[in-house]
């Protein structure tokens, strides 16, 4: 007779069942405690901050101020500071003062002009008669007199000839009376109306200080 197949079947007590199933989850438990407790010290588990934090020192307070008193800085005092020089005033003789020269001598008058009428003689143009001036080297030696010089016009009253008929002992005056007498422009004197030669003394006082 044929050898029938049996099934072998291994059966465990219930009470092994429940003790594997209390040491599994015992297990699990303890394994779930060992890495959330590595978990919680090892920094691969925790973010990285937004920006690394730095131990910044803590600035130590600067000391008091000492109280205003000498030697309170190194700087020097105010007292010994040079002080700005003032400028001062140098004396310095004062140049020699020219020599005062002669007062100077009023010119000799002129003739007084004349209203342009007919004459019988020449008279000087007003505005065109000046007086002669006083010569510097004369006025220096105090020379003075009176200078009488006759010239004669011709009919468009320009002196034609003009000569000293009283000196005044000096040369330089009568040259001076005598040139400015030939720069004159006269009224020619008239006949009938018509304008003709004539001739006409004029005097000049010459006196330093006038």
């Amino acid at each position: 007779m044929p050898r029938s197949e049996q099934n072998i079947t291994f059966q465990l007590p219930r009470s092994s069942l429940k003790i594997a199933g209390i040491a599994f989850c015992a297990g699990l438990l303890l394994f779930l405690v060992v890495w959330l407790n590595a978990r919680r010290h090892n920094d691969f588990y925790r973010a990285d901050p937004a920006q690394p934090q730095t131990d910044v020192a803590e600035a130590a307070p600067l000391p008091a101020p000492l109280p205003a008193s000498a030697g309170a800085s190194d700087m020097p005092d105010a007292h010994d500071e040079p002080t700005e020089e003032k400028p001062q005033l140098v004396e310095t003789t004062p140049p020699p003062q020219p020599l005062p020269e002669a007062a100077p001598a009023a010119a000799p008058a002129a003739p007084a002009p004349v209203a342009a009428t007919p004459t019988d003689r020449p008279m000087p143009l007003p505005g065109q008669s000046p007086p002669p001036r006083y010569p510097p080297a004369a006025l220096r030696r105090g020379e003075s007199g009176t200078v009488v010089v006759r010239v004669e016009v011709d009919a468009g009253g320009v002196p034609l000839d003009a000569k000293i008929t009283q000196r005044s002992g000096s040369r330089d005056l009568d040259r001076a009376a005598l040139e400015a007498v030939r720069r004159w422009r006269f009224q020619p004197a008239q006949s009938n109306g018509q304008p003709m030669v004539g001739s006409l003394e004029v005097p000049f006082d010459f006196k330093p200080g006038q």
